[in-house]
């Protein structure tokens, strides 16, 4: 990032700022086409598990709003979840242990039950699919079962209506729906948009899994690679003087298991530097913004 102090804060909040801009898109596409942003794209509506109620009438209240948190707070709370484990992984692995609260030990008590939480989940979503493969369940996930929906094809009368129950087609509007119709308009733009970048940003995204891909790899060598350098020179010398590159800067002790902090380039122990940055959330010597997936180890030749 070219200025971390500035914008330091969009990427620490990025999975906030995308599940924003995924619930505004969810909201657009369930109020005015019954379904998801997905959903949508391949032709299919939610409706009631008990009524075939049209495409333009929208979905029930309670409908809607379960199938819309369940669409975009669901995915967010799984993501911060894994994020969360990943770190205390580390933190069991090299024995890492910070003064905690009694909340966040209860807390680290969940976490420490969030696998089982995730098979048994697993478990639910294959036995779903499994009854509705044999037709006894109109349900082929548990999203869908919890939000009281089931999917269902749009008609040619589905998507007649849509196009009729467009208010900009009323010939008679007071100021109000005008008002409405200009901000529905603006949203439905902004999601539009929103779609339209996404499916550009997903071919970008497979164009560049297939670049950097290991089939690819002699092209992009013979297109991008530089002459190497020589490797450098050892000297070897009695003198004793840079001896203090080998210490940590924040213990002042011989560092153990090496780790650099890419924001700043400089080399601490893996464990004063996880516990300071975790805390601080930048680096003890220059100060510039950090966070813990700066951290890399660093393996020597020698083992």
């Amino acid at each position: 990032m070219s200025h971390p102090a500035r914008y330091g804060v969009l990427w620490r909040r990025v999975d906030e700022i995308y599940s924003i801009l995924d619930l505004l898109l969810q909201q657009h596409f369930l109020s005015h086409t019954s379904a998801s942003f997905s959903e949508n794209f391949y032709g299919l509506k939610r409706v009631g598990t008990d009524s075939t109620r049209p495409a333009h009438l929208g979905l029930h209240h309670r409908q809607h709003w379960h199938s819309l948190l369940l669409l975009a707070l669901l995915p967010y709370l799984h993501t911060k979840l894994e994020k969360i484990l990943a770190r205390r992984r580390d933190e069991d692995d090299f024995s890492i242990r910070v003064p905690q609260s009694f909340t966040q030990t209860l807390f680290r008590a969940f976490l420490a039950a969030y696998p089982f939480v995730c098979m048994a989940w697993n478990g639910w979503v294959f036995c779903q699919q499994l009854l509705y493969v044999f037709g006894k369940t109109q349900t082929h996930s548990p999203l869908l079962w919890l939000a009281g929906v089931k999917l269902s094809y749009l008609t040619a009368h589905d998507i007649r209506s849509l196009k009729l129950s467009d208010p900009a087609l009323s010939p008679s509007q007071s100021i109000g729906k005008k008002l409405q119709h200009l901000i529905s308009t603006a949203v439905g733009g902004v999601a539009v948009s929103l779609s339209t970048s996404l499916s550009i940003g997903v071919f970008f995204l497979r164009f560049l899994e297939w670049w950097y891909s290991s089939e690819n790899q002699s092209t992009v060598k013979a297109l991008t690679s530089l002459p190497t350098p020589p490797p450098p020179l050892h000297v070897h010398s009695q003198d004793t003087s840079h001896t203090h590159i080998k210490f940590c800067p924040l213990c002042r002790k011989v560092r153990t298991n090496d780790t650099a902090l890419s924001t700043s380039g400089y080399v601490f122990c893996y464990r004063c530097i996880y516990v300071y940055v975790k805390a601080n959330h930048r680096c003890p010597l220059t100060g510039c913004p950090s966070g813990l997936q700066h951290l890399i180890k660093i393996y020597k030749p020698d083992g």
